[in-house]
Parts: C-alpha cells; structure tokens; sequence
C-alpha cells in the first residue's frame, strides 16, 4: 500500500494517469499536456510502467491498465475528502450507514455551500423549481418552503417528508400540505437532506449534534442517486406518521 501511495504522490505521475485514463497517448504527448520534458515523461511513464499502473502498446503509445483504472476509480473518493478536509473536520459522516460512507466521494460533482443564509435560499429556489417530486428529511425542517409546498402540491408535484422523532412538528401544517404529503417519522437519519427531481441538498450535522446548514448541493446525476438511495434506505426504515 505505501508503495501505490508512493507512486500516486507525484503530480506527474498521477497527472499522467489521468490523462491515460481519458484515452492511450505517447510520450510525447503526454510531455505536451502536461508540460513536462520528454525525459520526465519518459521517466515517469517507466514508473507508472514498473507500478503496473500503466503499459505500452506495440503502436507506442502508453495506457492505464485495468488496475491502473480502478486505482483512478476508487482515488476520487479521497480526493473529495482532502477537497474538503475543513468542512469534514468539523461536521460527522460516521452516522452513514457503510454503504454510503464508502460512496461518500459520489458527491464530487456537487458544490460546498458554506453561506447560511445563501443556503436558506437554496431551499426555497430548489422547491419552487420542483416540478415531480420534494424529498425532505433530518433535523429541523425548514418551515419557509412549506407555503411553496402548498402552491406545488395541488399540480401535482409528489412530497415526501422524513421527520427525526424528537423533531415532528408540534403546529399542524398548512392543510395542502398536510394532505398532500407522506410522511414518516424515524429515530435516526445521519444528513439534513432536501431534494427534488433536479437537484439535492446534503448538509452534515457539526461533531457535537447541532445541525447546520452548510453543504453539498447537486444536480450532477451521481450525487442525485446517492442523495435518492440514502433517502430511500431511510424512508423504507420509517414508520407511517
């Protein structure tokens, strides 16, 4: 492990990698790209060779090897982690059921929004864009979108919300809403989460508890299906309010 480490501790040589992974490329090339001597190529294209992590093809020209994509493959769930080493060192993952901490780096394609107040009117731009469906769940939800809930609901726009037990909503909700939505309650859901056919927003609770409302917002689809899947674990797990 610390010899693949090693190697993908080079600029160069995870620079190249990358670009391999995109298509075959000579040296050369790759020199070209990435501008690099075509000596430094040379020399680290033997590396990557000696790694297994990439090979030369009778034409000349180099590829990553299977294992050289899989190493690129599985890298970016780190390289999303150091991206936003801050954030994490400060808000809780470990709430994820494994199978989504493991695919925590599917939300590289989304954005970190670190401005409350922004964020606050995030949720209600992504709820009035709505036109399927409103997914909703965790701590606190925010009651400012309720009237919008209101609007939406009677067209036809599909809303489901998953309350945390000791967060269910002590005023009764407006009536269009509360004929209109399902909803379910839960002990436990690790993210504050709002989301919609377009796009969805993730937000992790500090380490100490208290919920926040920085975080990932998305509308690539591979953090959409991770946002979707995580919902959906949850809302099977919930009990019918």
């Amino acid at each position: 492990m610390e010899e693949l480490l090693y190697e993908l501790s080079s600029e160069s040589r995870l620079g190249i990698l990358r670009e391999l992974n995109k298509k075959n490329c000579n040296m050369t090339g790759i020199a070209s790209k990435l501008d690099l001597t075509t000596t430094e190529a040379s020399r680290q294209l033997q590396r990557l060779s000696d790694a297994r992590l990439a090979q030369k093809q009778p034409d000349g020209t180099y590829s990553i090897t299977n294992y050289g994509r899989l190493v690129i493959h599985l890298s970016s769930h780190l390289e999303f982690v150091f991206k936003h080493k801050e954030y994490f060192l400060t808000h809780e993952v470990w709430g994820l059921p494994n199978q989504f901490l493991n695919r925590l780096g599917e939300l590289s394609g989304s954005n970190l929004k670190m401005d409350v107040l922004e964020n606050i009117n995030t949720v209600q731009r992504i709820t009035k864009e709505a036109q399927e469906y409103i997914w909703r769940g965790g701590f606190e939800q925010p009651l400012n979108i309720d009237p919008i809930l209101a609007e939406l609901i009677p067209k036809g726009v599909k809303c489901r919300s998953l309350f945390l037990k000791r967060f269910i909503p002590k005023d009764p909700l407006i009536p269009e809403v509360a004929r209109g939505t399902e909803m379910r309650m839960i002990d436990t859901f690790p993210v504050s989460l709002l989301m919609t056919e377009k796009v969805a927003g993730i937000a992790f609770p500090f380490v100490d508890g208290r919920a926040d409302y920085a975080g990932f917002v998305g509308s690539d689809p591979i953090s959409l299906n991770w946002a979707r899947d995580l919902f959906l674990y949850y809302w099977e797990k919930g009990e019918r309010i």
